[in-house]
Protein backbone atom coordinates (compact mmCIF):
# COMPACT_ATOMS: atom_id res chain seq x y z
CA UNK A 1 0.00 0.00 0.00
CA UNK A 2 1.00 3.40 -0.54
CA UNK A 3 2.45 5.36 2.12
CA UNK A 4 0.11 8.68 0.62
CA UNK A 5 -3.60 8.65 0.99
CA UNK A 6 -6.09 11.12 0.08
CA UNK A 7 -9.56 11.78 0.94
CA UNK A 8 -11.93 12.92 -1.42
CA UNK A 9 -15.05 14.16 -2.55
CA UNK A 10 -17.14 13.74 -5.28
CA UNK A 11 -15.01 14.58 -8.09
CA UNK A 12 -17.82 16.12 -10.13
CA UNK A 13 -18.52 18.82 -7.58
CA UNK A 14 -15.26 18.82 -4.96
CA UNK A 15 -12.93 21.60 -6.08
CA UNK A 16 -10.89 21.68 -3.41
CA UNK A 17 -10.37 18.08 -3.53
CA UNK A 18 -9.43 17.98 -7.54
CA UNK A 19 -6.79 21.08 -6.21
CA UNK A 20 -5.03 18.95 -3.27
CA UNK A 21 -5.18 15.56 -6.24
CA UNK A 22 -3.64 17.72 -9.10
CA UNK A 23 -0.76 18.66 -6.88
CA UNK A 24 -0.55 15.16 -5.61
CA UNK A 25 -0.12 13.81 -9.11
CA UNK A 26 2.31 16.86 -9.85
CA UNK A 27 4.60 14.85 -7.45
CA UNK A 28 4.37 11.70 -9.34
CA UNK A 29 4.30 9.49 -5.88
CA UNK A 30 1.69 6.87 -6.19
CA UNK A 31 -1.29 7.27 -3.58
CA UNK A 32 -4.21 5.55 -2.23
CA UNK A 33 -7.30 7.07 -2.99
CA UNK A 34 -10.15 7.32 -1.07
CA UNK A 35 -13.37 8.98 -1.95
CA UNK A 36 -16.54 9.54 0.03
CA UNK A 37 -19.69 11.01 -1.13
CA UNK A 38 -20.58 14.35 -0.34
CA UNK A 39 -24.01 15.50 0.96
CA UNK A 40 -25.08 12.19 2.20
CA UNK A 41 -26.35 11.44 5.57
CA UNK A 42 -22.63 9.88 6.82
CA UNK A 43 -20.82 12.53 4.65
CA UNK A 44 -19.43 14.06 8.38
CA UNK A 45 -19.22 10.85 10.16
CA UNK A 46 -17.32 8.93 7.68
CA UNK A 47 -14.82 12.25 7.17
CA UNK A 48 -14.44 12.52 10.56
CA UNK A 49 -12.48 9.54 10.82
CA UNK A 50 -9.72 10.67 8.95
CA UNK A 51 -9.64 14.66 9.80
CA UNK A 52 -10.33 16.39 12.55
CA UNK A 53 -12.25 18.85 10.53
CA UNK A 54 -14.74 16.76 8.89
CA UNK A 55 -14.15 18.29 5.21
CA UNK A 56 -12.14 17.25 2.34
CA UNK A 57 -9.41 16.86 1.18
CA UNK A 58 -7.41 15.39 3.95
CA UNK A 59 -3.67 13.68 3.32
CA UNK A 60 -2.75 11.19 5.00
CA UNK A 61 1.43 10.41 4.91
CA UNK A 62 2.56 7.84 7.66
CA UNK A 63 1.13 8.91 10.85
CA UNK A 64 0.41 12.30 9.81
CA UNK A 65 -3.09 13.85 9.12
CA UNK A 66 -3.16 17.26 6.94
CA UNK A 67 -6.25 19.04 6.27
CA UNK A 68 -7.19 21.48 3.82
CA UNK A 69 -6.18 21.81 0.24
CA UNK A 70 -3.27 24.63 0.89
CA UNK A 71 -2.02 23.26 3.78
CA UNK A 72 -1.30 19.62 1.89
CA UNK A 73 -0.02 22.18 -0.75
CA UNK A 74 2.91 23.28 1.39
CA UNK A 75 3.40 20.11 3.01
CA UNK A 76 4.08 18.38 -0.49
CA UNK A 77 6.29 20.67 -1.62
CA UNK A 78 8.75 20.34 1.77
CA UNK A 79 8.71 17.09 1.47
CA UNK A 80 8.77 16.74 -2.41
CA UNK A 81 10.81 19.31 -3.69
CA UNK A 82 12.29 17.99 -6.91
CA UNK A 83 8.58 18.17 -8.24
CA UNK A 84 8.86 21.90 -8.39
CA UNK A 85 5.62 22.78 -6.91
CA UNK A 86 6.71 26.44 -5.88
CA UNK A 87 8.76 28.65 -8.35
CA UNK A 88 12.14 28.26 -7.34
CA UNK A 89 12.66 32.33 -7.98
CA UNK A 90 11.74 34.12 -4.67
CA UNK A 91 9.89 36.87 -5.93
CA UNK A 92 7.65 35.07 -8.24
CA UNK A 93 7.22 32.28 -5.52
CA UNK A 94 6.39 34.97 -3.00
CA UNK A 95 3.37 35.99 -5.60
CA UNK A 96 2.40 32.43 -6.49
CA UNK A 97 1.89 32.41 -2.66
CA UNK A 98 0.09 35.42 -3.18
CA UNK A 99 -2.25 34.39 -5.62
CA UNK A 100 -2.69 30.54 -4.38
CA UNK A 101 -3.67 32.45 -1.39
CA UNK A 102 -6.65 34.59 -2.55
CA UNK A 103 -8.11 32.03 -4.13
CA UNK A 104 -8.07 29.71 -0.87
CA UNK A 105 -9.59 32.81 0.77
CA UNK A 106 -11.32 34.88 -1.76
CA UNK A 107 -14.45 34.71 -4.87
CA UNK A 108 -16.57 33.55 -2.85
CA UNK A 109 -19.89 35.18 -5.09
CA UNK A 110 -18.03 32.75 -7.77
CA UNK A 111 -17.96 29.83 -5.54
CA UNK A 112 -21.48 30.46 -4.66
CA UNK A 113 -23.24 31.25 -7.80
CA UNK A 114 -21.01 28.87 -9.83
CA UNK A 115 -20.17 25.69 -7.98
CA UNK A 116 -18.06 23.41 -10.22
CA UNK A 117 -20.47 20.76 -12.48
CA UNK A 118 -18.16 18.90 -14.73
CA UNK A 119 -20.99 17.07 -16.22
CA UNK A 120 -23.25 20.02 -16.58
CA UNK A 121 -23.33 23.06 -19.03
CA UNK A 122 -25.30 26.23 -17.65
CA UNK A 123 -24.16 29.19 -20.32
CA UNK A 124 -25.77 32.53 -19.10
CA UNK A 125 -26.28 31.44 -15.25
CA UNK A 126 -24.93 32.12 -12.05
CA UNK A 127 -24.08 35.89 -13.05
CA UNK A 128 -25.26 37.17 -9.30
CA UNK A 129 -24.39 40.39 -7.89
CA UNK A 130 -20.70 40.29 -7.20
CA UNK A 131 -19.57 37.34 -9.59
CA UNK A 132 -18.40 39.56 -12.48
CA UNK A 133 -15.90 41.48 -10.00
CA UNK A 134 -14.74 37.91 -9.01
CA UNK A 135 -14.08 36.92 -12.58
CA UNK A 136 -12.47 40.30 -13.47
CA UNK A 137 -10.04 39.82 -10.91
CA UNK A 138 -9.04 36.37 -11.42
CA UNK A 139 -8.57 37.24 -15.33
CA UNK A 140 -6.04 40.04 -13.83
CA UNK A 141 -4.17 37.64 -11.58
CA UNK A 142 -3.78 35.02 -15.02
CA UNK A 143 -2.81 38.00 -17.19
CA UNK A 144 -0.22 39.47 -14.32
CA UNK A 145 1.13 36.45 -13.75
CA UNK A 146 1.38 34.71 -17.55
CA UNK A 147 2.70 38.61 -18.61
CA UNK A 148 5.30 38.98 -15.64
CA UNK A 149 6.42 35.32 -14.61
CA UNK A 150 4.74 32.69 -17.02
CA UNK A 151 6.30 34.40 -21.05
CA UNK A 152 7.27 30.45 -21.38
CA UNK A 153 5.72 27.27 -20.55
CA UNK A 154 2.28 28.14 -20.43
CA UNK A 155 1.58 28.16 -16.83
CA UNK A 156 1.16 30.76 -14.61
CA UNK A 157 4.74 30.57 -13.68
CA UNK A 158 5.92 29.12 -16.48
CA UNK A 159 6.16 25.84 -15.24
CA UNK A 160 3.26 23.99 -13.24
CA UNK A 161 3.16 25.05 -9.89
CA UNK A 162 0.89 25.32 -7.15
CA UNK A 163 -0.72 28.09 -8.33
CA UNK A 164 -1.94 26.52 -11.67
CA UNK A 165 -3.84 23.94 -9.20
CA UNK A 166 -5.78 26.36 -6.99
CA UNK A 167 -7.20 27.92 -10.38
CA UNK A 168 -7.78 24.57 -12.53
CA UNK A 169 -11.37 24.17 -10.85
CA UNK A 170 -11.55 28.02 -12.00
CA UNK A 171 -11.13 26.81 -15.35
CA UNK A 172 -13.59 24.34 -15.21
CA UNK A 173 -16.14 26.49 -13.70
CA UNK A 174 -15.52 29.02 -17.25
CA UNK A 175 -16.45 26.24 -19.31
CA UNK A 176 -19.54 25.28 -17.15
CA UNK A 177 -20.77 28.50 -17.16
CA UNK A 178 -20.16 29.97 -20.38
CA UNK A 179 -17.83 32.76 -19.62
CA UNK A 180 -16.14 34.39 -22.51
CA UNK A 181 -12.02 34.55 -21.93
CA UNK A 182 -9.78 37.08 -23.36
CA UNK A 183 -7.46 35.56 -25.52
CA UNK A 184 -4.03 35.58 -23.30
CA UNK A 185 -6.57 33.97 -20.46
CA UNK A 186 -8.39 31.50 -22.95
CA UNK A 187 -4.62 29.96 -24.18
CA UNK A 188 -4.49 29.48 -20.41
CA UNK A 189 -7.39 27.98 -19.56
CA UNK A 190 -6.93 25.57 -22.54
CA UNK A 191 -3.69 24.65 -21.14
CA UNK A 192 -4.96 23.76 -17.46
CA UNK A 193 -7.56 21.86 -19.51
CA UNK A 194 -5.70 19.63 -21.58
CA UNK A 195 -3.60 18.83 -18.28
CA UNK A 196 -3.81 14.32 -18.64
CA UNK A 197 -4.16 14.54 -14.74
CA UNK A 198 -7.41 17.18 -15.29
CA UNK A 199 -8.60 15.18 -18.06
CA UNK A 200 -8.55 12.17 -16.60
CA UNK A 201 -10.03 13.66 -13.14
CA UNK A 202 -12.67 15.11 -15.70
CA UNK A 203 -13.20 11.30 -16.64
CA UNK A 204 -13.85 9.97 -13.57
CA UNK A 205 -16.15 12.85 -12.54
CA UNK A 206 -18.37 12.02 -15.99
CA UNK A 207 -18.95 8.37 -14.71
CA UNK A 208 -20.07 9.39 -10.97
CA UNK A 209 -23.84 8.86 -10.92
CA UNK A 210 -24.39 11.21 -7.52
CA UNK A 211 -26.27 14.31 -8.27
CA UNK A 212 -26.17 17.21 -5.60
CA UNK A 213 -28.40 19.55 -6.24
CA UNK A 214 -27.13 22.73 -4.26
CA UNK A 215 -22.96 22.09 -4.38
Amino acid sequence: MPDLSLVIGNKNYSSWSLRAWLILKQTGEPFQEIRIPLDTPTTQADIARYSPSARVPVLLHHSKVIWDSLAIAEYLAECFPAAGLWPLDPTARAYARCVSAEMHSGFAKLRTHMPMDLRATYPDTGRAPGVQADIDRILQIWQDCRERFGQVGGYLFGSFSIADAMYAPVVSRFRTYGVILPPLQQAYAQQIWALNSLQAWQADAISEKEIILNP
